[in-house]
């Protein structure tokens, strides 16, 4: 497997330079260690190395920021290729490098599922921003899972809300049929329980259309979608499969205007390809679409690739994958300058210790412009309950050329949401004989 260790300190200049510490040389720079899982190869690759560029250029500007209080980062990259079992073998191997993984991204469902059976044992916090487990959301049965920034239910919820708003009312939706066009693997089926309440509440016919990965094959899908002639279709895709999705929807006829994506669906990669033909295509974006004019994204191009320290190329800062890592990493690190507020400034912290700082995230408006992000997110606040800290998105359009936000803010429905959320954590705490977090734990 390849690992790639970059140590990012102000004395690495060169893009690329790598380097290992010896355990003296560690304990003397005082670095807090942060593993990245990325896959860039394989079929998702399109979309997994801008995530991972934005990733490791936020790690890098907060070192050329002076660090966390003046802890430096230091970053190890382990390729997954979007594979389950390659994803927990480097959680396996990194998680005990350079003085322990204190937080751990693991940027897949699948590996999402498999590395929470790990992280209460081995006490590692797992921040999954827009994907992972919906349920996980309630803190007090997921102690070490942070779906931060909102799950697979807001999404859902928020597509049901443009598409009910778009008929003139949600009460227009009865009668109506939805084609769901999802991918067959844990995260294409996080789709199911919230669009499926939605057509219950509403009594619109939810066509549920599975399509086996990574999704190169689709003309059957699209055939069933031709006969069944839905009023609305919703691509919960991600790679290869949704620049397929909308070929195939261009081949047949089928009106891109209609169409919205989950924010997995709703990137550069997924409409490159199609071009002018993805014209009219919406998606949920998780709060952010692409945003060039961001202040963190105009300090990364002139801080980090205006000297050559850039990790992927400059024109890709701003697209809506790169700012997305640049996003999950910014919620880590505060994360951690949370923790270090608690427990020591200064101090590298364990990754229990950054469990609490992100289960006491207080980003607030003013800290956010103040870390480069105005207008691309709004306050996050998380609680021993609450997990997630926001249930906020936006719809964005593709107008042929780029992506342009074509909605107000909308907020996932939380008399909806967290029912199912308490509901399904529940189911999860009984199957795996887990007590609830008492008062006291919660104090923690």
């Amino acid at each position: 497997m390849k690992i790639r260790q970059l140590v990012l300190a102000a004395a690495v200049v060169a893009t690329g330079a790598t380097a290992l510490l010896s355990g003296t040389a560690f304990a003397q720079a005082k670095q807090q260690y942060m593993p990245v899982l990325s896959y860039r190869t394989g079929p998702y690759a399109p979309n997994g190395t801008p995530i991972a560029n934005g990733i490791v250029d936020y790690y890098r500007l907060t070192n050329a920021r002076g660090g966390i209080n003046g802890v430096k980062l230091l970053i190890e990259e382990c390729e997954t290729g979007y594979d389950t079992a390659r994803s927990v073998e480097c959680y396996e191997r990194l998680k005990g490098n350079n003085g322990g993984a204190a937080v751990i991204q693991p940027w897949s469902t699948g590996a999402t599922f498999a590395i929470t059976e790990k992280a209460p044992a081995d006490k590692i916090p797992l921040v999954t921003l827009g994907y992972g487990r919906s349920e996980s959301a309630d803190g007090t049965v997921f102690k070490w899972n942070f779906p931060l920034a909102g799950n697979y239910w807001v999404a859902g919820d928020v597509i049901i809300q443009a598409i009910g708003k778009k008929e003139g009312g949600l009460d227009k939706l009865k009668g109506k049929k939805i084609a769901l066009v999802y991918h067959d693997s844990p995260f294409g089926k996080e789709s199911l329980p919230i669009l499926q309440e939605r057509a219950k509440m509403h009594g619109f016919q939810l066509i549920e259309l599975p399509v086996t990965a990574p999704g190169v094959e689709q003309k059957a899908t699209w055939l069933q979608v031709r006969q069944s002639r839905p009023d609305y279709t919703i691509l919960w895709g991600f790679g290869v499969m949704n620049s397929t999705a909308l070929k195939e929807a261009q081949a047949t006829g089928y009106p891109r205007e209609k169409m919205y994506g989950v924010w997995w669906s709703g990137a550069e990669p997924d409409v490159r390809d199609v071009g002018e033909g993805a014209k009219g295509y919406n998606a949920v974006a998780l709060q952010n679409s692409s945003d060039f004019d961001a202040k963190v994204v105009k300090e990364t191009l002139s801080s980090l690739h205006g000297k050559g320290q850039g990790t992927g190329p400059k024109e890709e800062v701003g697209q809506v994958l790169w700012l997305r890592g640049a996003m999950s990493a910014m919620l880590t690190v505060e994360g951690i300058r949370a923790a270090q507020e608690r427990f020591g400034k200064g101090k590298v912290m364990t990754g229990e210790q950054v469990r609490w700082g992100l289960e006491n995230l207080n980003l607030t408006q003013a800290k956010l412009d103040a870390l480069g992000f105005s207008g691309v997110l709004r306050p996050i606040s998380t609680s021993c309950q609450d997990h997630m800290g926001a249930t906020w998105a936006r719809i964005s359009t593709w107008d042929g050329k780029a992506w342009k936000i074509s909605s107000d803010w909308m907020q996932g429905d939380e008399q909806i949401i967290k029912p199912m959320v308490k509901a399904n954590a529940a189911k999860y705490a009984a199957d795996k004989k887990l007590a609830p977090r008492t008062p006291a734990d919660c104090q923690s």
